[in-house]
């Protein structure tokens, strides 16, 4: 969000906040959970101590339910042709960003909201949220500023026991998103405090150690995994792994971890174990495990088509703009983890087609992906030494880049060692970075004692 230069509604002293006018889930996917997370365009007057919503215009905006939302806060007590002129350049920008194609007439019908809280309303119904559903996240929101007041633990351990009912699941994802939103406005201070009060809420009541129950069964399916990863992980073993795993939250986490491990040939192995299963019980155990499984990689699969049917139109959007750069520029904050898959797959059409236009673009896109993801110089250094075929090799390569021997070197070298060193993996790496770590130390030492 912009930095603003505003006065403070209570004082009138000037002061700088991060005001945000336009939300709008065409070019950012994020908008609506600033939003609806009630942290957007809060303030803090130092001078007052003032806290609470700075009033200001906003444009809500999301293509996919087509909505176009006005919220012109009344205490401005502007007339309505003023309203219009300072809500028409963010309706402007809103259909300036939308391809021609998808322009349709709910842009120009915009539905004004008399409350900023009937407009927070009508984006959930949108979505399907009854306003049994709105009251009740009003009261666990109602909970949390009551806590996030409360001074004392003991006088907080009381509210738990009277609020039990409320503090469910649903409590801490809400908690959780106001966390997450605390943290993208930059707000360290409060993003601490609130991550005080979550960790005592999951000490100190029901659900909190239930999750924490949940957090911990998931830790060992993941300690699991890598111990068997250890030994030489294989499908018996993974099998193996999934037959034994204590809790639903133990199998949902191995399967988000080897996705790529349940494929056809695991799915066989399974089917032999049912087949060669004398207990009428371990069988029906393994029929029920494999269904299960069939039927969690499906949703899986089904999933990340959708991101990546995103991921192919907001490709789109880019290659539509003047050039690669402006594209990225304007679209950049919608890409997703399936970008990647995205570019590779159009490049290799385009080349199929002899398209060579959309060949160069989609090249260019590519190797800006491949200039981003690249590992930092140190990392590079570091891989490039482990290449060396001998240890004379290695310190020829080293005495020739005596200045890649500074302090982010041995530090990154450090970490890297310590990192593979808890984690008990690869020990033959680990010698190696070892003795490259030794071969650095005692030429950074020898440079200085000669400086």
């Amino acid at each position: 969000m912009p930095t603003t230069q505003v006065s403070c509604p209570r004082c009138r002293q000037p002061m700088t906040a991060d005001i945000q006018q336009l939300f709008d889930l065409n070019t950012d996917p994020q908008a609506k959970q600033k939003l609806l997370s009630g942290a957007a365009n809060m303030i803090q007057c130092p001078a007052c101590g003032y806290q609470g919503m700075y009033p200001t215009p906003i444009v809500y905006h999301d293509p996919e339910k087509e909505l176009l939302l006005t919220y012109f806060p009344a205490e401005l007590a502007l007339p309505v042709n003023e309203q219009e002129r300072m809500v028409g350049p963010l309706i402007n920008k809103v259909v300036d960003n939308l391809q021609p194609e998808k322009r349709k007439s709910y842009l120009f019908q915009a539905r004004n909201m008399l409350t900023f809280q009937t407009m927070m309303e009508t984006i959930l119904e949108a979505d399907g949220v009854t306003k049994e559903m709105l009251d009740a996240q009003q009261k666990k929101l109602q909970l949390i500023q009551r806590l996030l007041s409360t001074p004392t633990k003991e006088s907080r351990l009381e509210i738990y026991k009277q609020e039990e009912a409320l503090i469910d699941e649903a409590f801490f994802s809400l908690f959780s998103r106001l966390m997450e939103a605390t943290m993208q406005q930059g707000d360290q201070e409060s993003a601490q405090q609130l991550a005080g009060f979550q960790q005592e809420l999951l000490e100190e009541t029901s659900m909190g150690q239930v999750i924490q129950q949940q957090m911990a069964e998931s830790q060992k399916a993941m300690d699991d995994l890598q111990n068997a990863a250890k030994q030489g992980l294989d499908r018996p073993k993974l099998l193996d792994l999934f037959l034994n795993a204590p809790s639903e939250i133990y199998i949902s986490t191995l399967i988000g971890m080897v996705r790529s491990g349940l494929d056809y040939e695991f799915f066989q192995l399974m089917n032999e174990r049912i087949e060669a299963a004398e207990d009428q019980d371990e069988k029906e155990k393994i029929e029920g495990l494999r269904d299960s499984l069939l039927e969690a990689t499906k949703k899986i699969d089904e999933q990340m088509q959708l991101e990546l049917k995103a991921a192919q139109e907001v490709l789109e959007k880019i290659l539509s703009e003047p050039t690669v750069e402006a594209g990225l520029q304007k679209y950049g904050n919608q890409i997703n983890e399936l970008f990647v898959e995205a570019v590779h797959l159009a490049l290799e059409e385009a080349r199929k087609v002899g398209n060579l236009d959309r060949s160069a673009k989609l090249g260019q896109i590519n190797a800006m992906i491949e200039e981003a993801n690249k590992p930092p110089a140190e990392i590079q250094f570091i891989e490039s030494l482990l290449k060396a075929d001998n240890d004379e090799n290695l310190v020829k390569m080293m005495q020739d880049n005596l200045d890649k021997l500074d302090d982010q070197f041995m530090q990154t070298m450090m970490g890297i060692i310590q990192q593979y060193e808890q984690q008990g993996q690869q020990p033959e790496l680990v010698k190696r970075l070892k003795l490259i770590y030794n071969h650095a130390m005692k030429m950074v030492m020898k440079k200085n004692l000669q400086a």
